[in-house]
């Protein structure tokens, strides 16, 4: 994958890629190369579904959500590996991009949410695949058309 022209940011061991809204695919390898060196169990926080710290009650099996003073240190480094995986998404956009991910709780949502605005979902990939292949599939020069009004 080629590098964008004129990137403004340099390139940094301590500060995530900055993504401004162009060039999606190659900040998210670059992001991801970030965070898998950051900590690999970050990678799993931004994969995975988000770790929602609940308890049972008792033998009804009832889960409800655990309050803070309820936190263990195992709860406690959960949050942690959520918040530091968020706080990198989180510094590695511009402001617009930020807007776009605002209402996300988790970091599994904000990938999520960036991945379909840039990529789209996977329907819609394939549908425009399909559309562009039957358009090439289609190209022809038709009989009184030169060869400068084809390209065109």
């Amino acid at each position: 994958m080629a590098a964008p022209p004129n990137f403004e940011e340099g390139q940094s061991t301590y500060r995530p890629p900055r993504f401004n809204g162009q060039y999606y695919g190659w900040w998210k390898t670059r992001m991801h190369n970030f965070i898998m060196a950051e900590d690999s169990e970050l990678w799993d926080v931004i994969c995975d579904k988000p770790f929602v710290l609940t308890k049972n009650l008792g033998k009804s099996g009832v889960v409800i959500h655990k309050t803070r003073k309820e936190f263990n240190d195992t709860d406690r480094k959960a949050i942690e590996k959520n918040f530091c995986a968020k706080k990198i998404l989180v510094c590695g956009i511009s402001p617009d991009e930020y807007n776009r991910i605002l209402a996300c709780q988790s970091t599994k949502e904000i990938w999520e949410a960036l991945q379909e605005a840039h990529e789209g979902a996977t329907q819609v990939k394939q549908s425009k695949i399909d559309m562009l292949t039957t358009e090439y599939e289609l190209f022809k020069m038709k009989d009184d058309e030169s060869i400068q009004d084809m390209h065109t």
